[in-house]
């Protein structure tokens, strides 16, 4: 869509993927071949003040395939700074489902325990039912956390209370989403997430929160939705916190898999359609019309 200076054609895309290790370079020592494996769409190099203080995923030397270098829309990818990035993949869990961790459910996992801080028992809602918002669902609702999905769609809300959402709401039939939110939260919720990336729902979220709550913004607010304006009346008057969340390191993931091995996250149910890179493609020119339930991956070349 031209957002991304990076990107000049001809051009890979695709940042989230799970595979088998097929070839190793001469700097990784601790990798086999043949191992299943993910990664993180944010690599850090290791050596940067970043990477070594453990914030691998806002590297100073960041690398992300399918922007700065070539993609995984393709048979095989070059993963640079394995060595400090590649993630043993478990044998119960897909390669479709290790795609699925890349981007949207691993950032929405350190969104919600990492910088949201969100505990059992808190409100939290969710501002669209895509990847990302679905992703938050689920886990919020592990977390023990009591959950308001919204969305545009009958459909998608019907499939993220099947994931575990206490409560539907559909923006386009309500008035005013923030003081619908509040209410039947009892004065807001403690945690906010924006998952889908405009100006009403950053501002939709921000402003559903009760006092002292935390806003966190995962959907990316590109070209018109750059840099909305925000209530920061209220960031000062209730002492809100904004809060980001690009992806996660790599070192934080077994945790997240641990809780998905074990049940209490269901990944799978994140799949959705399995593609071919040509329907791949054409699904990738209808994203702007938020078809289907779940995550789409392209399994086959």
């Amino acid at each position: 869509m031209g957002h991304d200076s990076d990107v000049k054609p001809p051009h890979v895309p695709g940042h989230e993927m799970a595979g088998i290790i097929e070839a190793i370079g001469s700097g990784v020592q601790n990798w086999r071949l043949g191992a299943r494996v993910t990664v993180p769409f944010c690599l850090g190099c290791g050596g940067c003040a970043q990477c070594s203080s453990g914030n691998q995923h806002v590297c100073d030397n960041y690398y992300q395939p399918g922007f700065t270098g070539w993609g995984s829309f393709a048979e095989y990818v070059t993963i640079p700074y394995a060595e400090h990035n590649l993630v043993v993949l478990p044998d119960e869990v897909s390669f479709e489902a290790g795609a699925v961790l890349g981007c949207r459910f691993m950032t929405s996992y350190r969104g919600l325990v990492a910088q949201g801080r969100l505990r059992g028992g808190e409100w939290v809602a969710v501002h669209g039912c895509g990847g990302v918002g679905l992703s938050a669902i689920m886990i919020a609702s592990a977390m023990g956390a009591s959950v308001v999905a919204v969305d545009i769609d009958d459909e998608k809300l019907a499939f993220a209370e099947s994931l575990g959402a206490n409560v539907k709401m559909n923006a386009t039939s309500t008035d005013d989403v923030p003081a619908a939110i509040r209410e039947v939260s009892g004065g807001g919720v403690h945690v906010s997430v924006d998952s889908l990336g405009s100006r009403a729902t950053c501002r939709n979220s921000i402003e559903c929160l009760r006092k002292r709550g935390r806003h966190v913004q995962i959907g990316l607010l590109a070209g018109k939705d750059s840099n909305p304006p925000l209530p920061m009346h209220l960031v000062m008057a209730y002492e809100l916190e904004i809060l980001g969340s690009h992806g996660m390191q790599a070192h934080q993931y077994p945790g997240m898999l641990q809780l998905i091995t074990s049940g209490k996250l269901p990944l799978q149910k994140m799949v959705g359609d399995s593609l071919s890179l040509q329907e791949g493609a054409r699904a990738l020119m209808e994203l702007d019309r938020f078809r289907g339930l779940g995550v789409r991956v392209v399994n086959s070349f």
